[in-house]
């Protein structure tokens, strides 16, 4: 099948039924990211996919989830995410994320959350790394992001 006629993923949740939860692994899980985008933090808690690996991606400061047994990928589930806020998160997204429900170990229903969809590297991305090299100038890029949408 040509890539013209394969049909897009499902990728975006409908803002009449978004759920409450996602599973953010990588810059969504820092309160400064969440407080410029939303206006607020919202309710989080730790949390692992088993079977996934949260890999650093080419020439991006974020990094993507992908599929790999055998590894476990840590994150957190925000919590109360309204219509407003999914629409917000999907318009910020880059259009390579797939947006798909993944089972965190210990939840009993599944979480969607943004697989990748393009080449990845071989190295992790390191949230310690992240907030240490690229947030403050992540958090200016999101406000004027921001305000550019207004």
């Amino acid at each position: 099948m040509s890539a013209a006629k394969k049909s897009a993923p499902q990728r975006r949740a409908r803002p009449d039924d978004p759920g409450p939860d996602l599973f953010a692994y990588g810059t969504l899980q820092f309160g400064p990211v969440l407080d410029v985008l939303l206006g607020r933090t919202p309710e989080m808690d730790v949390a692992v996919a088993r079977g996934w690996r949260v890999a650093a991606l080419p020439q991006r400061l974020y990094p993507g989830l992908v599929a790999e047994p055998g590894r476990m990928a840590g994150g957190v589930v925000l919590s109360g995410l309204t219509a407003a806020d999914w629409r917000t998160i999907e318009a910020f997204e880059d259009p390579e994320f797939d947006l798909r429900p993944i089972e965190l170990i210990g939840r009993a229903e599944p979480v969607r959350t943004f697989v990748w969809s393009a080449a990845v590297t071989g190295n992790e991305w390191l949230p310690e790394g992240f907030v240490a090299d690229h947030l403050e100038r992540y958090v200016e890029r999101a406000t004027q992001w921001q305000a550019e949408r207004a």
